[in-house]
């Protein structure tokens, strides 16, 4: 039977009591099992209701998220992650960019890219072109002062990797980020992009070969072969275009606070919570989290 989730945002905690018995009621469902007061909640329904994506804009309205899917196999055992506006806030590349004074330029090709409006290799040479003769110890600077992890992301880590899962971090991004991003979040590997520098300075190109959207895709049929898992044993999350491939592929693929072009491809959309809604949409209850 589907299980209906509905969850809200940890730091405003909006999600009626009311709204959930409606819901439930409307569709028929079984007694509700609230995973955090006020906050998260889920109740298994007979069918996929028809309606739910006219349900769903309006519950978006009042700042609530709203996912259908299987209630087997929920919990999963790889987490496949990418980086830059989800596990982090920022988009490194853009962060800098504004240190090499061309922050508006690269921001603009990063949001067509991201939605799709650009092919992803060819934004991402040009982005970094704009980089040239940038100084390496600006990276350093730019990840001390500038990046911010998103919320959420230390619980998630620690809750699956304590229940077995195995966590990958698998960015168009670049290697000086993830590597330092997985050390701090606890992920298990990384994989970018390299940026190619000499004598202390960005050269303006990236090293070859270019990871985009099938390199995320190769990424989760390597790492699920190597470990013997399936797709349907993967938890994916990202927000670009270049995310999409490996949405489809794995067992639950997460939109997170994506790019609406990007949002309504997927079926799992996470708009108003934060990471710990990957771990709701799994079944966990608050009480399970691993916090420390």
């Amino acid at each position: 039977m589907p299980i209906v989730t509905l969850l809200t945002a940890p730091a405003r905690r909006l999600l009626d009591p009311a709204l959930v018995e409606a819901l439930r009621n409307a569709w028929g469902g079984g007694a509700v099992q609230w995973l955090a007061p006020d906050e998260a909640a889920e109740f298994e329904v007979p069918e996929i209701p028809g309606n739910r994506w006219e349900v769903w804009a309006d519950v978006q309205a009042q700042g609530v998220d709203l996912v259908v899917q299987p209630r087997g196999g929920r919990r999963k055992a790889l987490l496949l992650a990418d980086m830059d506006s989800t596990m982090i806030r920022q988009e490194c590349i853009d962060e800098l960019a504004d240190e090499a004074g061309v922050g508006a330029r690269v921001k603009e090709i990063t949001a067509r890219a991201m939605n799709g409006e650009l092919d992803f290799e060819g934004a991402l040479r040009a982005r970094v072109g704009l980089l040239k003769d940038l100084p390496v110890s600006t990276i350093t600077r730019v990840l001390e002062e500038r990046i911010d992890l998103m919320p959420g992301g230390k619980v998630l880590l620690a809750t699956m990797k304590a229940n077995g899962a195995y966590a990958a971090l698998v960015s168009g991004g670049f290697t000086d980020f993830t590597s330092a991003v997985a050390a701090d979040l606890g992920f298990d590997e990384n994989r970018a992009n390299t940026l190619l520098s000499e004598g202390g300075r960005l050269t303006g190109e990236v090293g070859m070969p270019i990871l985009g959207k099938q390199a995320k895709v190769d990424a989760l049929v390597e790492i699920t072969g190597r470990l013997g898992l399936s797709e349907a044993d993967v938890l994916a999350v990202g927000d670009g275009a270049n995310d999409l491939g490996m949405l489809h592929r794995a067992g639950t693929g997460v939109a997170l606070h994506a790019k609406p072009a990007v949002a309504a491809q997927c079926d799992v959309r996470i708009n108003h919570g934060d990471l710990t809604a990957l771990l709701y949409l799994q079944g966990y209850a608050a009480s399970e989290f691993v916090t420390g």
